[in-house]
């Protein structure tokens, strides 16, 4: 490893194994917290989409869980994800469009946060507040302050904060982890990672809808929250990801890989230098992302780099195998890979291909790992948290880590692909008031973030 991995590993390990140690000591007053191994937890949705279901069926499907609530802004939407259930848990949950509703309510142990990302932190805070644990979706936040602000309350009020970057349950990522850790790849001073989708989370191609009304009997106000107030759009509402106000764009799926190189380095620090090139080059629309952006990140004697891409035909989140009976995938033709370069060896690893292989001099395989998604054990986790009050696999604290990575990125680009330096401390840019000015929180009327958590 660098020399600062294997600082920060050791002394990251420090910390986690004392905060999970004090987190396990924890008593929450209430009924919002199960008591017992064998009790039932109690759990609500908030935000019906696509991503909500699958991860609130995923959950129902754990043994000993109970999903009371669904709430939606679409009533449909809510309807839907309701049937779903019950085919599951054998009863329909309740719905609701108010989310006060499910933290109001002492049966709830804890929510699930699937909403469009301006939402992800406020809804989070407020959870906690209430004393609900929380399992929030990726990218857990919009801005900087916003996951400061979000750790604040889960210790404050003693929750559980999952993110839902599922790999960080998966043995084989804790694998590839320790083999770094061991040496066994040398010193690594450089990290690449990849994120060439097809364009779909960036909003490539982007249509223009025009203002209108919004359906009746929907609440945008409420759907824009945190984010700064504009007139509906369709095409704002059925594509927020195309918008900076409600994402980060295609970087917001790399957040899984960002994450993970972070788990695999040993949870190092802040970096203390950004930048980014790259602008918006196949997609001539007016559109605010871009499709092409290469970010790399420094810090003392080693460099990460985050291709992050939304136009070519050729990568694919799932690439064919090399061989028909060989469990590793192309790694050209993954989208998602990471390549880790250490000075005796290199290693490859797969998000959503879930393995890796490690090649040595004469482009001989040292050492491989396979295995099946690990999204079940994510889910399996958060609840097992729940009962015992220990830190979850993926904290709220490193999924902010990663999300600043994100975060740094792009407030890079939005400024001209200016070079960037960072005061991880106090997580502000130096000499740079203007780069600042897009750490705040997101704030509007009534949908602010407290100053005092």
């Amino acid at each position: 490893m660098s020399q600062i991995s294997r600082r920060q590993f050791v002394a990251g390990s420090i910390r986690g194994a004392a905060v999970a140690a004090t987190a396990s000591r924890l008593v929450v007053a209430g009924r919002a917290r199960a008591d017992s191994p064998a009790e039932k937890v109690v759990l609500a949705l908030i935000g019906a989409g696509g991503r909500g279901r699958h991860v609130i069926e995923g959950l129902a499907a754990v043994p000993g869980v109970e999903i009371k609530y669904v709430c939606d802004l679409e009533d449909a939407r809510a309807a839907a994800a309701a049937k779903s259930l019950a085919g599951i848990q054998k009863f329909a949950p309740k719905i609701t469009r108010v989310m006060q509703e499910l933290f109001d309510d002492r049966d709830v142990h804890g929510v699930v946060v699937a909403t469009p990302e301006q939402w992800h932190a406020l809804a989070t805070i407020r959870a906690c507040q209430a004393g609900k644990d929380v399992y929030v979706e990726k990218c857990i936040s919009r801005h900087v302050e916003e996951g400061r602000k979000m750790i604040e309350a889960a210790r404050k009020y003693r929750r559980i904060v999952q993110a839902g970057t599922q790999h960080r349950s998966g043995p084989y990522a804790a694998l590839a982890r320790q083999y770094i850790r061991d040496g066994k790849l040398g010193d690594v001073f450089y990290v690449k990672v990849c994120n060439m989708l097809p364009g779909v989370y960036g909003g490539y191609p982007q249509t223009k809808a025009p203002a209108k009304d919004p359906p009746k009997g929907f609440d945008w106000d409420q759907w824009l929250g945190p984010a700064p107030e504009r007139p509906y759009s369709a095409q704002v509402h059925r594509n927020w990801y195309g918008w900076w106000d409600f994402s980060g764009g295609n970087s917001s799926d790399g957040i899984h890989q960002l994450d993970l190189a972070r788990m695999l380095l040993g949870e190092p620090p802040h970096p203390h230098a950004i930048s980014s090139m790259g602008g918006r080059f196949r997609y001539a629309d007016g559109g605010e992302m871009p499709d092409t952006q290469i970010a790399s990140f420094q810090w003392d004697k080693l460099v990460l780099s985050f291709e992050n891409t939304g136009f070519s035909p050729v990568q694919v989140k799932l690439p064919e195998k090399i061989q028909a009976d060989s469990k590793m995938p192309n790694w050209l033709q993954s989208s998602t890979r990471i390549e880790v370069y250490g000075s005796k060896a290199t290693m490859f690893l797969g998000r959503h291909f879930l393995g890796w292989q490690v090649l040595v001099p004469g482009a001989k395989i040292a050492a491989e790992h396979f295995e099946g998604n690990p999204e079940p054990l994510h889910f399996q986790n958060f609840v097992d948290c729940i009962r015992s009050r220990k830190l979850p696999n993926a904290d709220v604290e490193p999924g902010h880590m990663a999300a600043c990575l994100e975060h740094l990125a792009n407030i890079s680009y939005r400024l001209g692909n200016q070079r960037l330096l960072f005061d991880g401390q106090s997580e502000r840019f130096v000499g740079n008031d203007e780069a600042n000015r897009h750490l705040k929180a997101a704030a509007r009327k009534n949908y602010r973030i407290p100053e005092v958590i």
